[in-house]
């Protein structure tokens, strides 16, 4: 932390120590206590000053309410350099440690704790700033701001101001938090002096800090059931010293127990098993909304925090169809059809905010002329809808988003069978899918702008080719490119379809792997192709659909038995494709390829499921529906085994990538609500 100005009145003699604590907080780099630079004296910024109660000859000499010193340590500044220009400033920095959070700030600065916190806190951003005070961290940020202070002449009024312009003009973002009603200024008179304190005096800073704990954006149940008392549970955790990880980690576990609770197969565990789930999604807003309130966001927290969610959901749908089990019904075919359906959904939805990411980043103020020039007119339609309040809240709940839909899973547990509770979830879901993905498909028709190359590749890797499409691409791209701009939609539906349905209705026979080789071809052929089509996003979810649906579709015709099993393989590379998303979304770039290729690709995956089938079922059908044939066995370990095998690489790996990776730290502030 350096202070640029003379030191304000408070603060210590030449040479003192600033007893400020050791111990970073909300997301700060290292910290240290250091004694202060003494700088000599100089004049007023203003002459009004000092008959506002500066003292003479001191310049800059205002604080906010309570010591400006106190601040910086309540947010993790132990460490106060004082500087009195550029040219001081560039000698500190040049001796700072460089893994340091640096910041720079106004002595003359009156704002809130809370403002100086967003600026200068955030881990996610390389640099932030409020007017008098800006942040910087990493290298690349670091040289930029030692570039700044060596350029700009000394005789800047606001130096961090000043400071952050030229950091933003060397390339490196700087995100400028927005305060609302927070106050951070720079008062140059006496006048706004006195409107700047009885501005911060006038703001309820902690109801301002709880407020913004809570997202922006969120569904109709966490808004109105969970989030009017959850964001005072993170307050409780901070004031204990809780990290969202923990809280994370709780909500895991408490799902966990909810699932157990309900794979008793009795009233009082389904009881125990809704009220539980309800916990589990109160703790998991709790964790975002820690992190929001202290901004201790992380790379390993967004991770832990996206990935679990889905881990907590469907082990709870593995815990129904385990109760239904032991009172003599099978429902792992709902269960693994739930998991498979809500996968395609999120497939959908992640493929879609790829391939328009554009908009997602550089977002258009509604109504404007650059958005009626830019946007569909479904887009169009859907912000004019925006501003009628009913219809936000009607659409957030038709879209059945994890709130409303862990509420319903609690009450339906709760009070009917888990075969009624799957039922219910997989129509609703069903529907929810319909809407959104219509909606999505319109804007994409009635897009006017044309897909960009990152937006082309992102979907790409979405559609998780392995290496028999990287064989197979070069020998079909020249067909591929004189494919109409449907195509691409249109065969990855069919191949989707096609090969499930087949292996339905010929089990385990080579025919059913000419099918798979039929869908190998097909979807090799559409990712030959650079999917930057109107509608080419879709492929990945088609994909989806198609390798889960195989291997249900092979369970339910050779051995029921084997559909737990079939379960657990479907949930090993479900964890994979949410795991590719999730870099993607945090910008850490596509999954490794060795990984992709070790893994088999989805079409691989889909030719090596079927090919075995029918060596272990001899080739030929095996009769009935349901039918254990003499191959049951064989399937039954084939499918734990590759399960464990997939499981094994791609979560060894993805804890590799995010534990010890440079990832940045990010949170989801996308108002995602799925």
């Amino acid at each position: 932390m350096i202070v640029t100005g003379a030191e304000p009145s408070a603060a210590p003699g030449a040479g003192d120590q600033l007893p400020l604590s050791t111990t970073g907080g909300y997301g700060t780099g290292p910290t240290a206590t250091v004694t202060t630079v003494p700088i000599p004296t100089q004049a007023d910024r203003s002459p009004d000053l000092t008959a506002a109660g500066a003292p003479a000859g001191v310049r800059g000499a205002v604080t906010a309410p309570g010591p400006l010193a106190a601040d910086l340590a309540a947010i993790g500044f132990g460490r106060i350099l004082h500087a009195r220009d550029a040219v001081e400033l560039a000698g500190l920095l040049a001796a700072a440690d460089p893994a340091e959070r640096i910041a720079v700030i106004d002595a003359g600065f009156v704002g809130h704790r809370h403002a100086l916190r967003l600026a200068l806190t955030d881990p996610r951003f390389p640099a932030g700033a409020v007017p008098g005070a800006l942040a910087v961290n990493g290298t690349a940020a670091r040289e930029a701001l030692v570039a700044a202070a060596h350029g700009l002449t000394g005789h800047e009024p606001n130096l961090p101001d000043a400071l952050a312009g030229a950091v933003q003009r060397g390339g490196i973002p700087v995100q400028r938090p927005e305060l609302g009603t927070l106050v951070a200024t720079v008062p140059a008179t006496a006048d706004e002096l006195a409107a700047a304190r009885a501005a911060v005096a006038e703001v309820d800073e902690e109801a301002v800090r709880l407020r913004r704990a809570v997202k922006a954006r969120d569904g109709f149940f966490t808004t109105y059931c969970v989030s009017p008392y959850s964001r005072y549970i993170a307050r409780w955790c901070a004031r204990r010293g809780l990290t969202p990880n923990q809280v994370t980690t709780a909500s895991l576990v408490t799902a966990l127990a909810a699932a157990a609770s309900a794979a008793t197969a009795t009233r009082p565990g389904f009881v125990a098993a809704g009220l539980l789930l309800v916990l589990s999604f109160v703790l998991d807003c709790t964790d975002g909304q820690l992190a929001r309130y202290s901004l201790q966001y992380s790379t390993v927290g967004a991770w832990l925090d996206a990935t679990f969610d889905r881990a907590k959901e469907y082990s709870f749908y593995a815990g129904l169809a385990i109760a239904a089990t032991r009172t003599g019904d099978h429902v792992w075919a709902l269960a693994l059809a739930a998991m498979v359906l809500m996968t395609f959904r999120h497939s959908v939805d992640f493929a879609f905010m790829a391939a328009d990411q554009e908009t997602a980043r550089n977002p258009t103020t509604a109504g404007s002329k650059v958005e009626a020039a830019n946007s569909s007119p479904t887009a169009q339609l859907s912000n004019r809808l925006d501003r009628v309040g009913w219809t936000v809240w009607a659409r957030r709940i038709i879209v059945l988003p994890i709130g409303e839909r862990w509420a319903l899973i609690a009450l339906l547990t709760a009070l009917t069978t888990p075969r009624t509770t799957l039922t219910v979830l997989l129509i609703g879901c069903a529907l929810a899918c319909c809407y959104t993905t219509a909606g999505r498909v319109l804007r994409s028709v009635n897009r006017r702008r044309p897909r960009t190359d990152q937006a082309a590749r992102e979907v790409a890797v979405l559609a998780d080719g392995g290496p028999l499409a990287e064989l197979l691409a070069p020998v079909l791209r020249p067909v591929a490119r004189r494919l109409p701009g449907l195509a691409v939609p249109v065969l990855a539906a069919l191949a989707a379809a096609g090969l499930p349905v087949a292996v339905y209705l010929l089990g385990g026979t080579w025919a059913s792997v000419g099918a798979a080789a039929g869908y190998v071809l097909l979807s090799s052929l559409v990712l030959a192709r650079k999917p930057n089509g109107a509608l080419d996003w879709l492929a990945p979810a088609f994909f989806r659909a198609g390798e889960y649906l195989t291997v249900l579709a092979l369970a339910l015709r050779l051995d029921t038995a084997s559909l737990p099993a079939a379960f657990g393989l479907v949930a090993a590379v479900a964890y994979h494709h949410y795991d590719t998303v999730y870099r993607l979304r945090g910008g850490t770039g596509a999954p490794a390829r060795w990984l992709v290729r070790a893994t088999g690709g989805q079409e691989g995956r889909a030719l090596l499921v079927t090919l075995f089938a029918a060596l272990v079922y001899g080739g030929a059908p095996t009769g009935a529906v349901g039918h254990e044939g003499p191959g049951a066995a064989a399937l039954q370990g084939g499918l734990v085994a590759l399960a464990a095998v997939l499981a094994l690489v791609v979560v060894a790996e993805s804890i590799h990538f995010w534990v010890f990776g440079d990832a940045t730290a990010e949170h989801d502030e996308s108002g995602d609500t799925a």
